[in-house]
């Protein structure tokens, strides 16, 4: 029986040190943790660009030439939480929709700027390209709106108490907003926001 015991115990020992790796659906609602995660990413970024896409108050800019669609610069998002977050990958997932949308034309980000200037540069001066296909500053297109904004949140903690039966609680708030503003005019053209709201328990044994 002794021997029994200690071989299950060995057994279960070895597949708790066994390791796994595979893939999942990245759409699926992600609950590992209660920080932010990629599906507050996706519930953020796709509020706003669907708000934006059905958003009467984006097509009233004058514009001379046939195609009317506004130019858009997407700039940043202050993370205004405790946490270490690439806010990039929220503008990121907003500017791929709204250029797949066709509604609106996208200026370049400033990471695509840096890049644009050094090779313009490198066609200018470096005497390897034909001169007559070497691009020049001064032909870029210019914005006529820029998209901006903040996420922050709110954290609140309790500890274990016989009123939650032992049980400690974990509650983080989060407040996405994001405005587009007219650069010619300084107008706010459009502006909205989204919350998101998550909440953890965790038991007696837990941490």
């Amino acid at each position: 029986m002794k021997f029994v015991t200690t071989s299950l115990l060995l057994a279960t020992l070895a597949l708790g040190a066994c390791s796994s790796l595979s893939y999942d659906d990245p759409d699926k609602v992600e609950t590992l943790t209660i920080d932010f995660g990629s599906t507050d990413l996706q519930e953020l970024a796709g509020h706003m660009v669907q708000s934006l896409v059905t958003s009467q108050s984006l097509n009233y800019i004058q514009k001379s030439g046939d195609d009317k669609r506004i130019i858009l610069f997407v700039g940043g998002v202050n993370n205004r939480t405790s946490e270490h977050i690439d806010t990039t990958g929220i503008t990121d997932s907003i500017k791929v929709p709204l250029l797949q949308s066709g509604k609106f034309r996208l200026a370049t980000s400033k990471q695509g700027q840096d890049e644009l200037a050094e090779q313009v540069r490198f066609q200018q001066g470096e005497g390897r390209v034909d001169p007559a296909q070497a691009k020049a500053f001064g032909m870029q297109v210019g914005a006529d709106v820029i998209l901006y904004g903040n996420l922050r949140s709110i954290e609140k903690a309790k500890g274990r108490n016989l009123e939650d039966l032992g049980y400690k609680k974990d509650d983080v708030w989060y407040q996405f907003t994001l405005e587009a503003v007219n650069i010619a005019t300084g107008e706010v053209i459009w502006a909205d926001q989204k919350e998101l709201r998550k909440t953890k328990k965790t038991g007696i044994f837990g941490k």
